[in-house]
């Protein structure tokens, strides 16, 4: 079984660009027929390709592992909010700080600034559907647009998206009406050829999202604001810092990936780290490249600094010792006399 998939520009918004999950271990199981797979997708995910008529859907469909699986989705991010459905089997999962097996009839929210995995590392057996509607947004301050054949009445859109936006429950008990939707949902994508099931589609995401209100408003949701403060896309953002420090960083490109204005992420960096953009960035590269130093000793001097991100060795020497009263070369050999 072959899975199409096609590249294409990634999402460019406020400056900074978002790629699109690859889902390659899916790609792979498919491909070695470990289970059965059908979606609808566009970008770099898998599957037949969706049409302009469903613009703002990014992907829809189901995978059905009827035998032990050997793969999973490691962390990842998507780029739109993501429902997930069980109907059948379990399947480890986590999201954030939390992780859980699905059960069937276990239903799960991902919104685009929240990582999450499939597997533990293995996916486990069931079937599992999904739906990715992209937004236009990568970070919780920013308002959601979404695509104009969603036909909600403006008040139940508006409530939706306020109940999505701050409260973060992220896993729900869903119910028959919303399994029987899903149900529908894979019958439309399996029955989909080059499009001609797209009003039938965007007709059960409709039905999903009415469904999706229904079922919040039947339970007791207490709402936070604070979730959709810009401060909390800042937190975000430095709480990420310690992977991309290698990036040629400055401060107006920090802000962009915040996805906030320079003055209000200077303001929210300052509260929420007592110090500004440019020196915090500073001290997480030293601090990298003290362990790096510490696990790595046979690298140079001028390897750690450009593996931290500093342009010379040179200036990587000048904020070592500032910060920590010794060159990187006495701190390495300090090191090594310590052992």
């Amino acid at each position: 079984m072959k899975v199409s998939i096609h590249k294409i520009e990634p999402y460019r918004a406020e400056g900074v660009v978002y790629h699109a999950d690859t889902c390659l271990p899916l790609i792979d199981a498919v491909a070695r027929e470990k289970l059965k797979f059908k979606a609808l997708a566009r970008y770099t995910y898998p599957g037949d390709r969706l049409t302009e008529d469903t613009k703002g859907l990014n992907s829809i469909g189901y995978w059905d592992a009827a035998e032990p699986q050997d793969w999973g989705l490691d962390w990842h991010r998507n780029e739109g909010i993501e429902i997930h459905f069980l109907e059948s089997g379990t399947m480890p999962y986590s999201q954030e700080k939390s992780q859980t097996v699905l059960m069937p009839n276990d239903l799960t929210i991902t919104r685009p600034w929240e990582a999450h995995k499939v597997g533990s590392p293995k996916i486990g057996m069931g079937k599992f559907y999904w739906v990715i509607i992209d937004l236009g947004v990568r970070r919780p301050h920013q308002e959601w647009e979404w695509p104009e054949w969603v036909m909600m009445t403006k008040n139940d859109l508006d409530r939706l998206t306020k109940i999505l936006r701050q409260d973060d429950q992220w896993l729900w008990k869903s119910n028959p009406k919303i399994r029987e939707c899903f149900h529908k949902i894979g019958v439309a994508v399996d029955g989909d050829d080059r499009g001609d099931s797209a009003s039938r589609i965007r007709l059960l995401v409709n039905e999903l999202l009415l469904l999706l209100l229904e079922l919040i408003d039947s339970k007791e949701v207490v709402l936070n604001e604070s979730l959709t403060d810009s401060s909390r896309s800042v937190k975000l953002f430095l709480s990420e810092l310690d992977k991309n420090l290698s990036e040629n960083w400055t401060i107006e490109k920090m802000a962009d990936s915040a996805g906030v204005g320079l003055t209000r992420f200077t303001y929210h960096c300052r509260q929420l780290t007592n110090t500004t953009p440019m020196r915090y960035l500073a001290m997480k590269r030293i601090e990298k490249a003290k362990d790096i130093m510490q696990h790595s000793p046979e690298l140079s001097v001028a390897e750690v600094a450009y593996s931290c991100g500093f342009a010379t060795s040179q200036y990587f020497s000048t904020v070592f010792k500032k910060q920590e009263k010794c060159t990187p070369l006495e701190f390495k050999t300090g090191l090594i006399q310590s052992v």
